[in-house]
């Protein structure tokens, strides 16, 4: 699943030896970085964090230093970091394999961490179905030897798409139970043991660990638009080096393409961001920047860094009905709207991508998924809902041949599963 690639300027995340290595020891790793900065630079690693404009690599893309300190001001004893590897994403790759391959530099993201907002605790979250990862961070951990300035715990999280909601992971390590609870349940103010938790993705920690080596500045170098830096995309579908990639946010998808070796066959549709994403045509992104700014500003988002290629001659119906189904029957099974909201809209869904629809399938499905937006105890169903705003959308056509009994992809292609 993993591919090598070059940009502009060198990799920075996944820089060293190559990946067919294996891990990254701590003496390779140390040798190739050096050690963290201590006090007094250790001081201004929040502000320069902030200066340096990271945002979180989880799918959300919130500011990481503005996150770092709105736990650092509700510190005082007992708050908890928790470096967050669950990737349930089905189709991403890049965590488990950042975690495999350079273990130390999440590690040193984490501690890092601690240090800048005064915790106590360090959890490593490891997606259990992450064999290596598993491995390789445990292995890293035992490395170090107690050396470190605080306990380091690594949990490995349950199978599932939400265990790796930040409310989620809090109440799988206070209850064992890896579902999302209410929005009004803050872990930055109440989370792990009931003190200020900072939940972060795995990527982002390990791009601090390198701003705390290099500087503010020098994160600032990477990045042709308006988000600077690097980030770590996966890529799926008909090209020629599928797997995880380091891109400078602002390359073209077409750049992205040929980084991976060129299509081998004509591309109808991307689905980026994941399955929290949404789907765009081709015409409209092939040109467009891998920036999280420009994709918002139409209507997607950068998300996980999933980049999903979808065959021209593949079913659109077919490919969004997989990804509902899927996400209904990942829900937490909660509350009403993923109960019934997204079983509904999955029911519909499969009757459509059989060609045997009631008269009005499509249309409630356009209703429901606006309908379905902000009810949810969690997030999820406003996933799915945006996922298949999007399909209705970019598949139009197809969609509306389906309402009809008719498809004019009769054959399924691999890329749509």
């Amino acid at each position: 699943m993993l591919a090598t690639a070059t940009t502009t300027i060198e990799p920075r995340l996944l820089a060293g030896q190559p990946f067919a290595a294996g891990a990254e020891s701590w003496d390779q790793h140390r040798a190739r970085l050096g050690e963290l900065p201590r006090s007094p630079g250790l001081a201004g690693i929040i502000p320069s964090i902030e200066r340096s404009g990271l945002i979180g690599r989880g799918g959300a893309g919130f500011p990481v230093g503005r996150k770092w300190r709105s736990v650092a001001e509700r510190s005082r004893r007992g708050a908890v970091v928790v470096a967050n590897g669950a990737e349930g994403e089905p189709r991403s790759a890049k965590d488990r394999a950042l975690m495999h391959l350079r273990p130390h530099l999440v590690i040193d993201g984490g501690v890092l961490a601690r240090a800048a907002i005064g915790a106590d605790e360090l959890v490593i979250y490891v997606g259990s179905e992450h064999g290596e990862a598993v491995r390789s961070m445990s292995r890293a951990i035992a490395e170090r030897g107690g050396r470190d300035p605080v306990a380091i715990r690594l949990v490995e999280a349950p199978r599932g798409y939400i265990s790796g909601e930040s409310s989620a992971v809090v109440h799988y390590l206070n209850a064992r139970d890896a579902r999302p609870t209410s929005a009004l349940e803050r872990p930055f103010e109440r989370g792990v043991g009931s003190h200020p938790t900072l939940v972060q993705n795995v990527e982002s920690l390990a791009h601090a660990a390198l701003i705390a080596r290099f500087g503010d500045a020098w994160y600032r170098e990477a990045g042709r638009g308006r988000t600077r830096g690097t980030a770590l995309v996966t890529v799926s579908g008909p090209v020629r080096f599928p797997g995880v990639h380091e891109i400078e946010y602002g390359i073209t998808m077409a750049d992205l393409v040929a980084m991976t070796g060129g299509a081998t066959t004509e591309i109808g549709a991307i689905l980026i961001g994941g399955y929290f994403g949404g789907w765009g045509s081709v015409r409209d992104l092939w040109g467009a920047p891998l920036d999280p700014v420009d994709l918002g500003e139409a209507g997607l988002g950068f998300g996980c860094g999933l980049i999903g290629l979808l065959e021209a001659d593949a079913c659109g119906v077919r490919a969004t009905e997989r990804i509902v189904r899927y996400m209904a029957a990942e829900s937490a099974r909660q509350c009403g709207p993923c109960i019934f909201g997204l079983g509904a809209m999955a029911a519909a869904l499969d009757r459509l991508a059989i060609r045997r629809p009631l008269p009005d399938d499509l249309e409630n499905l356009a209703r429901w998924s606006a309908q379905i937006v902000g009810r949810g105890a969690c997030h999820h169903p406003d996933g799915a809902a945006a996922l298949l705003t999007s399909g209705l959308r970019v598949f139009g056509d197809d969609f509306d041949r389906h309402q009809r009994g008719h498809c004019a992809h009769p054959s399924p292609r691999a890329g749509e599963d």
